[in-house]
């Protein structure tokens, strides 16, 4: 019975066996358009059997799976596992229903591997082909090359990477001859959109302080316009000044005092008042007196610390515990 269910029918009753509060979490990631048809099969769906529930419960697993083993060692490494784990007929059902969507994805290996041994590969690209493979990966890998590039090439990346729009699949296909040694399988008319403002953003946030004042200085001079629409999304550590007094109260709970002093190093005297005023005269005496007893602090520790402590600020408006206003007129709701 349950074989005979189409895609969206499947995925209602996937939302209705995980429940309303990790389904919402799930929603959020879809488009409107996505979220009107999957409502709609949602109440549509009747009395949903034991056996349809565990079947679709079980396929979604099994996919996920199938990804997970992608991702470590491309097609035929998930193969060999899902034959060994489901049987040979299971496995090609399941790698068939990838392949399709997988084919589609440029740079499949470029992904799996380690950014420091991708830098090797690339240091001496053309800056427009270094964006457009960072477009393709992950944020943190993107970062981690960018971090890596030359200062005085960096800036220029970043603003390559804002600016792309859309890449035919034949410069794709000419890149991956070179990076991978194969050719990917796109479509002849089809166009993959790469890059924008979001794209450089993702990378810089992840990437460390240093990085990201030499592009944003050098964006600045070159492109105010689009540093200005890049800081619009980003958020610094000197950006806490745009917390209200509750937002950084939640950040002091989850702050090491020790990142929160050496952060506060390199900060600006508007930051440390900010932090300071939501803080007990007791706390804010001892978070002075660890300073004073730190002494000189190297500028690589400074920018970890200021770094980690924007990652728990991130994190808390990921969560939806605090939500920061990037410019307009719209305020922070906790």
């Amino acid at each position: 019975m349950a074989l005979a269910l189409s895609g969206i029918q499947k995925a209602a009753i996937l939302m209705i066996a995980l429940g309303a509060e990790n389904s919402a979490q799930v929603v959020k990631h879809l488009a409107e358009g996505e979220i009107e048809q999957l409502t709609l099969e949602m109440s549509n769906v009747g009395k949903i059997s034991p056996e349809q529930r565990d079947y679709v419960v079980e396929e979604f697993h099994q996919m996920c799976m199938a990804n997970d083993y992608i991702s470590q060692g491309g097609i035929e490494y998930a193969r060999e596992v899902l034959e060994r784990a489901l049987g040979e007929t299971r496995a090609f059902e399941i790698i068939s229903r990838l392949s399709s969507s997988l084919k589609m994805r440029p740079f499949d290996l470029v992904r799996r591997t380690d950014p420091k041994q991708l830098f090797s590969f690339i240091q001496g690209e053309h800056p427009q082909t270094i964006a457009l493979i960072m477009t393709h990966l992950p944020a943190d890998k993107a970062a981690t090359l960018l971090a890596s590039i030359s200062p005085e090439r960096q800036a220029d990346v970043a603003k390559r990477i804002a600016t792309m729009g859309r890449t035919s699949p034949e410069v794709l296909k000419e890149i991956e001859k070179v990076l991978e040694r194969k050719i990917s399988s796109l479509a002849p008319t089809d166009y993959t959109t790469s890059g924008g403002i979001q794209s450089i953003v993702d990378v810089l946030n992840r990437t460390d302080p240093g990085t990201v004042k030499v592009v944003m200085d050098t964006l600045e001079m070159d492109d105010p316009e689009l540093a200005e629409q890049i800081k619009r999304q980003m958020f610094v550590f000197e950006d806490i000044v745009m917390l209200d007094d509750r937002g950084i109260q939640l950040v002091l709970r989850e702050v090491e005092t020790k990142d929160l002093g050496l952060a506060l190093k390199g900060s600006n005297p508007e930051v440390a008042q900010k932090i300071t005023a939501n803080m007990s005269s007791r706390a804010a005496q001892m978070l002075k007196d660890d300073m004073e007893f730190m002494g000189p602090v190297r500028l690589r520790d400074v920018e970890e610390a200021q770094q980690r402590i924007v990652k728990v600020i991130r994190k808390l408006e990921e969560s939806g515990a605090i939500v920061i206003s990037r410019g307009g007129s719209d305020e922070i709701i906790y």
